[in-house]
């Protein structure tokens, strides 16, 4: 491992040249130094480069300039890549968050690959950080056909346990020292709290496995489980929030059910420095490449695993979309979704859940329906999903496509829900779907009233 202090040592048309496929760390531990120079080094063309989710002062990285020297294959898309991804200046990776390691290691093959660390321990050790995902397969990849490792050494990058790069696998090592991106968590609004609500009274006990996200809906759960008095959670997720860090603070999480003692994550975002810190040498949460985390095996032997996750939008077969909002337009990316949804509900006890609000933030209906044309969907209506919105929730598990129409469309809100309902029932393609209603509300619903 050669320590460099000059960043154009490392970054340069020599050890990155034309034809080179490079594969690069994301989401909080986006290598932002590495990554710069790659911007401003303009000798550095005709290279490939694969990203997931990439994260702070590095907006130039998709100008257009910029993607003229660099091919971008965007397998999660961010503020950053949605205009590069949609004028067509970069492209969209479609891949599942469990199968990036081995379409790193048979299809993909980068040849260099640019990450974040820290430490090292005293056994020469360095700590992928906060993003693991698919790094380690790139990394020996990469090595295995003789390519390099450039990292960069964070000084607020937390150590994470599990994962571990040794020295004699770093190329290259730059120091550096700037704030991870962070993630503001929301307070929840009313109609977050109510889908809160539901979830945790419904599908949420003592001994439950969970994996979720970021955001209002998280939050919500995350209160409604304490306000709940659950014990005994554990927690097998792709992505480790602070929302779940609460949740260990108040001794709710013990993983009691789990082989393992310890929240396993792939990736880990707080909402500040305070989060990273708490995470640095912590013995309660380890870090897992995401074919481990994403495997819907292993998601399957979770205790009473429960999967909550959001959607762009759902139609009345129970497609569910969560990368798109019409046909080729990317908003975000397949991720985990999938990986986590089909493991939940394989396991026993098990839920894949889709927690959402009924409309957008302008007041439109994420309940259609059809899918968009095109679209890509997270599941399909064979997925027995259960969907939730402030409105009610909605199980379809031993329903038929008509008994699914009439529950999905009570999800909406009252006069979306009425418009769904009478297409519905003046559509000679769903058989008897009043039959859905005989006995006062429609199968597999429950709504919001019935239980609060």
């Amino acid at each position: 491992m050669k320590k460099v202090q000059n960043i154009s040592e490392a970054i340069n048309p020599k050890t990155i040249p034309p034809g080179c496929v490079v594969y690069t760390g994301g989401n909080a531990g986006t290598p932002q130094v590495l990554l710069k120079e790659l911007i401003h080094n303009t000798q550095i063309k005709d290279i490939e480069l694969l990203s997931l989710l990439l994260l702070g002062d590095i907006q130039d990285l998709f100008s257009p300039e910029t993607c003229e020297r660099i091919l971008h294959r965007v397998i999660f898309s961010g503020p950053y890549s949605r205009k590069a991804l949609n004028d067509g200046h970069a492209t969209y990776q479609l891949i599942h968050l469990s199968d990036i390691p081995n379409q790193l290691r048979n299809y993909l093959m980068p040849d260099v690959v640019l990450m974040c660390v820290s430490g090292p321990d005293n056994g020469g050790n360095y700590s992928y950080g906060t993003t693991v995902e698919g790094l380690q397969a790139a990394v020996k990849t990469a090595k295995a056909k003789g390519g390099l490792v450039i990292a960069e050494r964070n000084a607020k990058m937390p150590f994470i346990l599990g994962t571990t790069i040794h020295e004699s696998e770093i190329d290259f090592l730059i120091d550096s020292d700037y704030d991870l991106p962070v993630s503001p968590a929301s307070p929840p609004d009313d109609i977050s709290m109510k889908i809160g609500k539901l979830v945790a009274e419904l599908f949420i006990e003592d001994g439950t496995t969970l994996q979720y996200g970021i955001g209002e809906v998280p939050e919500a759960v995350t209160d409604a489980i304490i306000a709940k008095g659950v014990k005994d959670i554990g927690i097998y997720t792709e992505l480790f929030a602070d929302a779940m860090r609460k949740l260990i603070v108040e001794g709710i999480v013990t993983n009691k059910y789990s082989d393992l003692n310890f929240a396993t994550s792939t990736l880990f975002l707080a909402n500040s420095q305070e989060g990273y810190d708490w995470l640095n040498f912590n013995s309660s949460v380890q870090s897992r490449p995401c074919n481990i985390t994403n495997s819907v095996l292993n998601i399957a032997r979770q205790h009473k695993m429960l999967a909550i996750n959001s959607a762009i939008g759902v139609d009345l077969h129970g497609n569910i979309w969560a990368d798109s909002i019409k046909g080729r337009s990317v908003y975000s990316g397949i991720g985990g979704q999938a990986d986590f949804l089909r493991g939940s509900y394989q396991a026993k006890q098990g839920f894949g859940i889709i927690a959402m609000k009924s409309t957008t933030d302008s007041g439109k209906s994420k309940i259609s329906i059809m899918s968009p044309e095109g679209i890509t969907t997270t599941a399909i209506p064979a997925d027995p999903v259960v969907i939730v919105t402030e409105n009610g929730a909605f199980n379809p598990k031993g329903l038929n496509i008509s008994e699914h129409a009439v529950g999905i469309a009570h999800l909406a809100e009252p006069e979306t829900r009425e418009k769904l309902l009478k297409h519905i029932f003046d559509s000679p393609e769903y058989f008897k779907p009043r039959n859905a209603l005989r006995d006062g509300r429609p199968k597999g619903f429950i709504p919001f009233e019935a239980i609060f």
